[in-house]
């Protein structure tokens, strides 16, 4: 009888430290990827920006009326 509590005990403890490490190590890497992300959506805005400057019609140029000679 003695057994089966310590074998339980041993259990709920072992299960407990493996939900915690598994807790720790995901919220590392949640973190490196939520960083990640942020830093590719600047990069996008920026090549975003980029294109659009390049992608501006020059402006038109202004003809001259032509005159009637009457």
């Amino acid at each position: 009888m003695n057994d089966w509590i310590l074998f339980t005990i041993g259990i709920f403890i072992g299960s407990i430290a493996g939900v915690i490490q598994m807790v720790l190590l995901s919220s590392s890497r949640y973190n490196d990827m939520t960083y990640e992300i942020m830093e590719l959506r600047a990069q996008r805005k920026l090549l975003r920006d980029e294109l659009v400057k390049k992608q501006t019609k020059p402006t038109p140029r202004k003809y001259r009326k032509k005159k009637i000679n009457v």
